[in-house]
């Protein structure tokens, strides 16, 4: 089958739409659902993100796509009781793939509702089980076992999008798109991230160990498929902060930089002890807890709503507490897919446990920005490639 059909396009009203390929067959088979334009579009950009990740890191790899950009990113690692609890997943087995994906959503999981899944293995029944209980449009992997199969058909009344890519194919070099009636043409970016990017280390501290390479890799692998600009940080193996499609640098590590707070705070022991009332939902969690730790708390104390989200009154987590909590925070890595402009940049991801950055350089700021990096002792390397995704 060379085509498919699809419902519309980006919108209801742009019809016609379909998905084809001028030479030989699509490589994915539909095995449920009936996936849209904007599912194809972040199941295609998905898998490409994992495929890679995995051939870097040599790990089972998963992503959580939200409009064509990742909500997050992550490789198979043993997770903490800690991240387990805040994942909402410590009641489950975990294979690896399970894991990385676990990871991959629980990171950003206000971003993560209702996500198309990428994974770069086999989707098992572990994973099919954590995926059953999530708000999701749907996956794509390079292959299902029976159990998840029937787990995920399942989902959603018998409508959860499953799509299953051939592992083999090989794109074309050349692809191609049109705007306004006008066919764009360029070369795949066929780039290979792996750390030879960062042997360029242009700061006075020249050491970054073997697990934050792998952590700036995947930082700048998340890029390539995150529409620009953008910043990605990430530690132990997970992005914790993606900051898609701003104007300014920075903003995008303003934005990306307070989701990696965020991701921080839910594992204080303030929001840990949260007591929520009986029977609420998981996005609602979410939501309570990122109201928890933001101003908008002390209006709920003030109109007396706590006791419609909490058994009892949790106390004001103040802004102290959360500065000194995030003063723990370390060992982050942070990638970017244009340079840094300006040593702000760096002041602010500082602020987020950030010790080790990748970057293309170039700027003629460059000086001001490995001055800023110096003064903290971070570790900078230039990549010299750019990674914008249009």
């Amino acid at each position: 089958m060379n085509e498919m059909q699809l419902k519309y396009g980006c919108n209801p009203n742009q019809k016609p739409s379909r998905i084809f390929v001028e030479e030989g067959d699509l490589p994915i088979e539909v095995l449920n659902g009936k996936p849209g334009y904007i599912n194809l579009l972040d199941a295609f950009n998905g898998w490409q993100l994992v495929r890679e990740l995995k051939a870097a890191t040599g790990l089972p790899a998963a992503t959580s796509f939200k409009h064509v950009s990742p909500a997050g990113a992550a490789v198979a690692t043993e997770l903490s009781d800690t991240l387990k609890k805040i994942y909402f997943v410590d009641d489950l087995e975990l294979s690896p793939i399970a894991s990385a994906y676990a990871a991959a959503r629980g990171a950003d999981r206000m971003s993560s509702y209702g996500d198309f899944v990428a994974l770069s293995d086999v989707c098992d029944k572990e994973t099919a089980t954590l995926l059953a209980r999530e708000v999701s449009d749907g996956i794509i992997a390079p292959g299902y076992t029976d159990e998840a199969l029937e787990i995920l058909k399942s989902k959603r009344k018998g409508t959860y999008n499953v799509i299953k890519i051939d592992p083999d194919f090989v794109p074309a070099p050349i692809e191609h798109k049109q705007v306004f009636g006008v066919t764009f043409e360029q070369g795949r970016n066929e780039l290979k991230i792996d750390d030879e990017l960062l042997s360029n280390i242009v700061t006075e501290n020249k050491i970054i160990p073997d697990d934050k390479k792998r952590d700036l890799i995947i930082s700048l692998i998340t890029l390539k498929y995150t529409q620009s600009n953008s910043v990605c940080y990430v530690k132990d193996g997970q992005a914790i902060g993606i900051g898609a499609g701003q104007q300014s640098r920075i903003h995008c590590t303003r934005l990306a930089g307070n989701k990696a707070d965020i991701w921080w705070l839910r594992q204080a022991p303030q929001v840990m002890n949260l007591k929520f009332v009986d029977g609420i939902r998981r996005p609602d969690r979410d939501n309570t807890i990122d109201v928890y730790i933001s101003d908008e708390y002390m209006d709920v104390l003030a109109e007396g709503k706590w006791q419609t989200l909490f058994k009892e009154k949790p106390p004001v987590f103040t802004k102290e507490e959360q500065k000194a909590w995030l003063a723990q925070n370390k060992g982050t890595c942070v990638g970017s897919d244009a340079f840094f402009p300006f040593g702000d940049n760096v002041e602010r991801a500082r602020k987020s446990g950030v010790e080790y950055i990748a970057q293309p350089g170039g700027s003629i700021r460059d000086d001001n920005v490995i001055e800023t990096c110096d003064k903290y002792g971070i570790a900078m390397a230039f990549t010299g490639i750019r990674l914008f995704h249009h």
